[in-house]
């Protein structure tokens, strides 16, 4: 424990603790997006602060700085800290914010984990977003994962299985099915060609089921209005270059069709249509035709 300083304790009784640690994925700023529109709109209050400087790659991950005409303005030094906020019904819940560790995986899990038994968290729950051969038009579709299968179940996978970079989320939720602790996250599909921007639709969508799986109530209301605010941009953008407006409207075929196959499958009714690797097989082959 002499890897976090704990502030306080908190009030709420057996809470929800949910993380997005920025790391080598987050398409769309997805988990940042959610977690900071949640600290900056609910009642907040930090518990917990873990020592940075020993987890942290200063010249891996250079921290922004400004530099003032002839003289250096500020550093923006990484911070990784736990909060406790208060949704509006009153009910607390905790809250992970900053970016995930380069070093000592195993020391802050182990951290974590001791912090988790010492408050009797309920559910750990991560956010997140991935590329997605989706288009920004269609409702931004979630990838539920979790160690325990009562947790998604009703839920069709839209992948199956595969080999990813590892995570500090990945090896968090394997260590709490040891500690049989439930851990769940859920990932929003972004548009592969929004990766690199913001793109507040995904957050709104994460929250929302985030709410819906532990009744945490979150106001999103200015949270929507800027998704439709950057939606409305994106439209803009897209509609202005004749080959961008192609690609979505392939990939506006394509979606709509891999949702009609699975809704087709679900029906117990023959379709002759694409599976997701196809789809995605298909979006790669138009794109790089393009390019050529």
């Amino acid at each position: 424990m002499s890897l976090v300083n704990i502030i306080a304790e908190p009030a709420a009784e057996r809470p929800v603790l949910v993380h997005a640690l920025a790391g080598f994925l987050d398409a769309g700023a997805t988990g940042r997006i959610a977690i900071s529109h949640m600290i900056a709109t609910l009642d907040c209050r930090l518990i917990a602060e873990f020592d940075i400087d020993h987890l942290y790659d200063y010249r891996g991950r250079r921290p922004r700085a400004t530099f003032l005409s002839d003289h250096y303005g500020e550093i923006d030094l990484p911070e990784l800290k736990l909060f406790e906020l208060t949704d509006t019904q009153g009910q607390g819940f905790l809250v992970l914010q900053g970016p995930e560790p380069d070093m000592g995986w195993k020391t802050v899990r182990d951290t974590l984990l001791e912090l988790i038994e010492r408050w009797d968290v309920e559910l750990i729950v991560s956010v997140q977003g991935v590329p997605f051969p989706a288009p920004h038009t269609r409702p931004v579709q979630i990838t539920a994962h979790g160690n325990d299968p009562d947790l998604i179940a009703g839920r069709e996978p839209w992948v199956g299985d595969i080999e990813i970079p590892g995570s500090l989320t990945g090896l968090l939720e394997i260590s709490l099915n040891t500690a049989e602790r439930k851990a769940m996250g859920f990932v929003a599909h972004v548009p592969h060609y929004l990766t690199g921007a913001d793109y507040p639709s995904a957050a709104v969508r994460v929250i929302e089921e985030l709410s819906a799986t532990t009744g945490l109530m979150i106001p999103l209301d200015d949270l929507r209005t800027r998704a439709e605010e950057a939606d409305a941009e994106i439209g803009r953008q897209v509609s202005a270059d004749p080959e961008n407006a192609q690609v979505v409207t392939a990939l506006e075929r394509q979606l709509d069709g891999l949702l009609a196959a699975r809704a087709a499958e679900n029906a117990e009714t023959p379709a002759d249509l694409p599976t997701a690797d196809e789809i995605a097989a298909q979006v790669e082959r138009f794109l790089a035709d393009l390019d050529r």
